[in-house]
């Protein structure tokens, strides 16, 4: 049976279509979710794509974590079901508290737009299984409040852990402490990557397609499951 995998839609949502195009070229069945509609339609993971949800009014992705569907994505997360937030993605599942943290405006007061090295330094989470250890890889980048910040104790909670994901290489474009660019809940199932792996996953349109392992690494946590 084919995945499937749920994209939702918020208002201000950007790149929702390259999130179900990256699920489709992955080989899973992409469902598009409306932020109004509590119902997932029995996915087998979500993805919450990068955009400007509601205008990034408040705080990005403050609004969007109070949307409907957000609460049952909120109470499926705590029971497993993967979910991977790219971006306002991101920002939404700290403003959710499924990730620890919090997205802040760039330190350059800038929106940055660039092709972006990372570091896969864990890759045992169910979006990053289908990387190497230490792999490098490169994905487009592009936000304005995209510098991840925590207290200390959590900055060394989550490095103890191996729970940074991700982190920059060459420049730190946004100012994240400890040059993180995405992370991982205790379980492994919930995500949150900065950068936009959608954008990586066919030679027309990307860097690389280095970003389609994101999306490849869930069916093969899901075939594993």
């Amino acid at each position: 049976m084919t995945a499937r995998i749920g994209v939702v839609t918020f208002p201000g949502s950007l790149d929702d279509r390259d999130a179900q195009r990256a699920v489709r070229l992955a080989g899973a069945e992409p469902v598009a979710l409306w932020h109004r509609d509590p119902d997932l339609r029995q996915v087998d993971a979500v993805v919450l794509p990068g955009g400007f949800s509601y205008g990034d009014y408040l705080r990005a992705g403050a609004i969007s974590r109070f949307s409907p569907v957000m609460e049952t994505i909120i109470a499926g997360a705590k029971d497993g079901l993967p979910v991977l937030g790219i971006c306002n993605g991101f920002q939404v599942l700290t403003e959710s508290h499924l990730l620890p943290g919090a997205m802040l405006r760039n330190n350059h007061l800038h929106f940055v737009c660039r092709d972006q090295r990372l570091r896969i330094e864990n890759a045992d989470t169910a979006w990053t299984n289908a990387y190497e250890q230490d792999q490098e890889i490169t994905v487009p980048l592009k936000n304005m409040d995209g510098r991840y910040t925590a207290d200390e104790r959590t900055l060394d909670e989550l490095e103890a852990e191996g729970r940074v994901i991700a982190r920059y290489l060459d420049v730190n474009p946004n100012g994240s402490l400890r040059d993180i660019a995405g992370i991982t809940n205790e379980a492994g199932n919930v995500v949150g990557l900065m950068p936009h792996p959608e954008h990586a996953v066919e030679p027309l349109t990307g860097p690389t397609t280095e970003g389609l392992g994101f999306f490849a690494s869930i069916l093969k946590r899901l075939v594993d499951a």
